[in-house]
C-alpha cells in the first residue's frame, strides 16, 4: 500500500495572506496542494503547465479574479481576466489560442455593469488574438461575491525556438524587467479611494505576448526563464526563481523603472515597489550573449520602450535575492510577508 502523502501544511485557517502571491501562499500551494493533487509528478511550480496529447504538446493554465473595484483607470476586472491568462501562458512560452470562462455573478449586480465588463472582456480577447471558447454562469446571494468573479481556463501553443526551464538559469544569465513596476497595484489600491492619496496612475494591463513573440524571435536561444510578476511582485517573483535554480538573483535596484507616483504611494504606505503587483510586464532571464539583442527587440516593438536590464544571475548567495545600489550597498530582498494590498487581481 502507498503511503500517505506528507501534509506539511500547518496553519489553523485560511487568512487573507493566502491569497497574496508571497510566503504563506507558496506555503500552502506547498504544503497542501501538492502532495495531495501532484504527488510525485510536479518538480517546480510555475503559471502555466505543458503537457503532452497523443504527441502534441500544449500549454495550459487556470486563473480567478477577485480584484476590488471591479473597474479602475486603465482596466476592468474582464479585462483583467483575459490578459491575466494569456499572460500567464505566454511567460511560459506558449500563445494563447483559447479560453474558457466562468462568471460568478452576485444577486442585484446592475445588467449595465455586467454588459460591461462582458465587453471589455470580448475586446481584450481580441486584441490579444484569443478565442472566448466557453463557459459557465452561477450566481450567488447578495453580499457574497463583491459584484462578480470570474475564473478563467486557458489553452496554447507552443511558441517555437524557446524552452523555460529554471534548470537552465546559468551565473551570468541577465535579468530584465519589461517596463515599470507597481502601476497595477498602486492603482487599485487609489481606486478605492480608502486613503487620501492622489496621482496620475493607470494599470499595466495588457497582454505581454506580443513583446515576448518579438523577443522569442530575436533572442529564443538565450531565453531562459520568464515570469509575469503580478501577486508579489518583482521580489516574489525572482525569489522564486533563486530557490528553484539554487543560484542568487543580483538585483540592480537603481536599475528598476518605478513611476514616481508608486513609489511616492510606497514611501508613504511603508511599502516596496517589489512587492506590487504587475498585470502588464514581465520578467526574463537571458544568456548574457542574447541580452542585447532581447533588449533591442523589446524596445523596437510597441509598448516596449521602457524594457530594461536590472540584474544578473550569479553562484551566491545561493537560493536568495541581494538588491545593491550604486552607493554599494546591499540588502536581502525577501518574498512578500502577509497581505499589504489585498484583492488586487
Amino acid at each position: 500500500m502507498d503511503a500517505a502523502p506528507k501534509i506539511r501544511f500547518r496553519d489553523a485557517q485560511i487568512e487573507m495572506a493566502h491569497g497574496a502571491g508571497g510566503k504563506a501562499s507558496r506555503r500552502l500551494v506547498e504544503g497542501l496542494f501538492a502532495p495531495l493533487l501532484f504527488g510525485d509528478r510536479i518538480e517546480t511550480l510555475g503559471d502555466a503547465a505543458h503537457i503532452s496529447i497523443n504527441g502534441t504538446r500544449i500549454a495550459i493554465t487556470t486563473d480567478s479574479f477577485v480584484v476590488k473595484p471591479l473597474r479602475f483607470p486603465g482596466g476592468s476586472i474582464g479585462e483583467l481576466a483575459v490578459n491575466g491568462t494569456v499572460n500567464d501562458l505566454a511567460v511560459s512560452g506558449a500563445r494563447a489560442e483559447a479560453l474558457v470562462v466562468t462568471y460568478v455573478l452576485e444577486a442585484g449586480l446592475p445588467t449595465e455593469v455586467l454588459e460591461a465588463e462582458v465587453r471589455a472582456m470580448g475586446t481584450a480577447a481580441t486584441d490579444a488574438g484569443v478565442v472566448i471558447s466557453g463557459g459557465d454562469t452561477k450566481v450567488v446571494e447578495h453580499g457574497k461575491a463583491d459584484g462578480m468573479y470570474i475564473s478563467t481556463t486557458g489553452i496554447g501553443r507552443v511558441i517555437p525556438g524557446i524552452s523555460i526551464s529554471a534548470a537552465s538559469v546559468r551565473p551570468g544569465d541577465k535579468v530584465l524587467i519589461s517596463g515599470p513596476v507597481g502601476d497595477h497595484g498602486i492603482t487599485v489600491l487609489l481606486a478605492r479611494g480608502e486613503l487620501d492619496l492622489e496621482g496620475e496612475i493607470c494599470s499595466d494591463t495588457r497582454s505581454v505576448l506580443p513583446l515576448i513573440e518579438a523577443m522569442a524571435r530575436a533572442a529564443g536561444p538565450g531565453i531562459h526563464w520568464m515570469r509575469d510578476p503580478t501577486r508579489g511582485g518583482v521580489a516574489t517573483s525572482l525569489n522564486e526563481l533563486a530557490r528553484d535554480c539554487g543560484l542568487g538573483v543580483w538585483l540592480f535596484e537603481d536599475a528598476v523603472p518605478v513611476r514616481d507616483t508608486v513609489r511616492g504611494a510606497c514611501e508613504l504606505l511603508g511599502l516596496d515597489p517589489l512587492h506590487i503587483a504587475n498585470e502588464g510586464q514581465f520578467l526574463a532571464v537571458l544568456d548574457a550573449e542574447y541580452a542585447d539583442r532581447a533588449l533591442d527587440a523589446l524596445r523596437n516593438t510597441p509598448g516596449g520602450h521602457a524594457a530594461t536590464l536590472i540584474g544578473e544571475i550569479r553562484e551566491q548567495p545561493s537560493g536568495a535575492v541581494l538588491g545593491a545600489t550604486s552607493y554599494g550597498g546591499t540588502r536581502v530582498i525577501d518574498m512578500l510577508v502577509g497581505d499589504p494590498l489585498p484583492r488586487i487581481c
